[in-house]
């Protein structure tokens, strides 16, 4: 960078997955300014939530190991994106100027106010300090202490299952059918790892009521429940439509296929929070990253003047771990549909410990050199949806 330029001011709301792998690979431009704005000063491997809470594994990781350098971090949590004045305000009072924002500030876990008691009794595990407040109170239980786990989808199975994996009782409730991402086989194969490890599943049931002890189902049935686990749905922050950019109905910001706001074209979307064409891809890790490499080309793109590239990525499969010996993995399309095929039990799990592994890694590497994180493509996600 000439001594005598202005480097370009980029602000990466958001320290998960996408935000980081996409602050770390901005620098594939030396005359840019990197700030990078998280809540918290560890990075967490929201993937391992479950791990977490179960008190079986650490999912906070050091920055220091993540970034590359030149990437500020600051710890303090965006209230507000004024285009005008091409700030992003904090919630310290601080405000950052920016010339483009990356807007990766994730999902978050979504206890429905609709279902009395759920929010002040229910447990979450979509989140750090969530998951923090649920180990606390697995630690407080007896070990025989009847657990409940609402939702079937992928965070309730593998949540049930890491309980069940260290022989708490655990009932799983799902308000449809167990695991619905799966194809029928796959299914059955996560319902007898379950059945055998005595996992009580009951689906098609919705829980209307939490209590301190209890949850009422359909009909008025109580069921014990010295703790209730809530996993059913995600949400997103309220920072988009806060700042008066459009949103989707869940509240992701609206992008068009590049990932530049239908409102904005300096703020630029990835990862949980960003509903490319209102289609958003499936919030999962394996979106994630290549969404934040893909934004933060997008941005790199706008600085040389260049058009950005339509986002091109596709879809591998769909894992579930089942406690620390088992997996079921779903393989799909490129568009996340899935195939018949499946694998299960260790070689499966220690696929899934390779893929969370590497995520973190990925990180690392794009820390160390810009542009080393590579994925699978399948083309214009337009030509795709045509078809």
């Amino acid at each position: 960078m000439d001594a005598h330029s202005t480097p370009h001011k980029i602000v990466v709301i958001g320290g998960g997955y996408a935000g980081t792998v996409a602050a770390n690979h901005l620098r594939l431009r030396t005359d840019v300014a990197i700030t990078l704005v998280n809540p918290r000063p560890t990075f967490v491997e929201r993937i391992r939530l479950h791990q977490f809470a179960a008190g079986n594994y650490d999912a906070a990781v050091d920055y220091g190991t993540l970034l590359g350098d030149g990437v500020r971090l600051v710890v303090d949590s965006a209230t507000r994106i004024d285009s005008a004045s091409r700030t992003v305000e904090l919630a310290s009072g601080d405000a950052l100027d920016y010339d483009y924002v990356i807007y990766a500030v994730g999902s978050t876990g979504a206890i429905p106010s609709s279902v009395p008691g759920a929010a002040e009794f229910a447990y979450s595990v979509a989140e750090f300090e969530f998951a923090e407040r649920l180990r606390t109170g697995l630690a407080e239980l007896p070990a025989d202490a009847a657990i409940t786990v609402v939702g079937g989808g992928l965070t309730g199975v593998e949540t049930a299952a890491e309980l069940a994996d260290q022989g708490r009782a655990v009932t799983l409730i799902c308000g449809g059918i167990l695991a619905p991402a799966l194809t029928a086989p796959a299914r059955r194969s996560v319902a007898t790892w379950l059945s055998e490890h005595g996992v009580t599943v009951l689906e098609g049931n919705p829980v209307t009521q939490v209590r301190q002890d209890a949850v009422v189902l359909t009909g008025g049935t109580p069921r014990p429940s010295a703790l209730t686990v809530w996993t059913a749905g995600f949400g997103v922050p309220g920072l988009a439509a806060a700042s008066g950019l459009s949103v989707d109905p869940l509240g992701r910001l609206l992008t068009d296929e590049t990932l530049v706001s239908v409102d904005d074209d300096r703020v630029v979307g990835a990862g949980d929070a960003a509903s490319p064409s209102g289609r958003p891809l499936r919030m999962s890790c394996q979106a994630a990253m290549p969404l934040g490499i893909q934004a933060a080309d997008a941005v790199l793109s706008r600085i040389a003047g260049t058009a950005p590239a339509v986002i091109d990525q596709a879809f591998k499969s769909t894992c579930i771990s089942l406690g620390r010996h088992a997996a079921t993995m779903q393989y799909s399309r490129p568009d996340d549909t899935p195939l018949d095929t499946f694998i299960d039990g260790q070689k499966a799990a220690e696929a899934k410990e390779e893929l969370c592994r590497r995520a973190v890694m990925g990180i690392s590497m794009e820390g160390r050199s810009p542009g080393a994180v590579v994925w699978q493509k399948a083309g214009p996600r337009a030509a795709r949806m045509v078809a």
